[in-house]
């Protein structure tokens, strides 16, 4: 197929590489030149604007930050909706607001595409290994469509409900792993208020009914006191705005994710935000206080 992808960073150049090697001809578009630069010796076709990338291609994936630049992308006056054709598909795998992803699909359907909003857990690791779990929402009759090229990324791919859905499933699943890296950090910091080995609490812990994938991870790197960016605060910052704009919409009580939330804004205050989210421990243990 012909394949668009934009948002070439730490997941999506080897979401990207996934795609190219299994076949299809990637096509692409960034705002800095360097960011396709490890792509230039291998076929992959640069666009002038996304509005030229859609009109090349049958399908094309986004994995950027924020809402508004999903929306640039999609709806701006030089994004996909100015190229975009019937039956062609954008395919969002973006952490987003539920309603822009509406807003998003919406639009495109005016010049006869669709749009799915395939947000995804796992990671830079995830997205190396191809084994990425994908949250849909959308049509399923798009979904289907490119499920052959979705499977090339991920290993779990389900589809949530119309558009939209599958930005609701990822704020459930960032909820729910944030506040779990929470409880991490308050394991560990007790168990430091006690003089424990840090190591040998966390190798306790993920014998028992507390293991999880969060402690095995998180809590390896607040025993070893590695808070270089694995993933950055900041992001998770972002996604925990989403959510509670969410609830506060609906008025549906979230007491743990607010907490959380309150946490997650003293780390970016202490200026962690580009930090690994394990960075929480140093907020308990004194407002996010940098070590020497």
């Amino acid at each position: 197929m012909e394949v668009g992808f934009i948002g070439l960073g730490a997941m999506g150049r080897p979401m990207a590489g996934h795609l190219q090697r299994a076949g299809h001809r990637l096509h692409l578009w960034a705002r800095r030149p360097e960011s396709v630069a490890p792509f230039a010796a291998t076929g992959a076709v640069v666009h002038a604007t996304p509005a030229a990338l859609a009109a090349a291609t049958e399908v094309a994936f986004t994995i950027v930050t924020t809402s508004a630049d999903v929306e640039g992308l999609a709806l701006g006056p030089d994004g996909f909706v100015q190229g975009a054709h019937s039956g062609w598909i954008h395919v969002d795998m973006s952490t987003i607001a539920p309603a822009a992803a509406r807003r998003v699909a919406a639009g495109l359907a005016e010049r006869g595409a669709q749009c799915l909003d395939a947000p995804v857990s796992g990671g830079e690791r995830g997205a190396i290994d191809a084994t990425l779990a994908i949250m849909a929402g959308g049509p399923a009759d798009a979904l289907e469509r490119v499920r052959p090229l979705l499977e090339c990324l991920g290993r779990t791919i389900v589809h949530v409900g119309d558009n939209g859905a599958g930005q609701v499933a990822k704020a459930c699943n960032q909820m729910v792993m944030v506040a779990t890296i929470q409880a991490c950090a308050e394991a560990m910091h007790l168990a430091a208020a006690h003089g424990l080995d840090l190591a040998r609490v966390r190798e306790a812990l993920m014998g028992g009914s507390g293991a999880s994938r969060v402690l095995e991870v998180f809590g390896d790197r607040m025993a070893r006191r590695d808070f270089a960016a694995g993933v950055e605060a900041r992001l998770h910052h972002k996604d925990f705005g989403i959510l509670m704009d969410e609830a506060v919409r609906l008025g549906a009580p979230l007491p743990i994710a607010a907490q959380v939330w309150q946490q997650l804004n003293a780390l970016m205050a202490a200026g962690g935000g580009r930090e690994d989210t394990a960075g929480l421990l140093r907020v308990l243990e004194g407002a996010g206080r940098r070590e020497p």
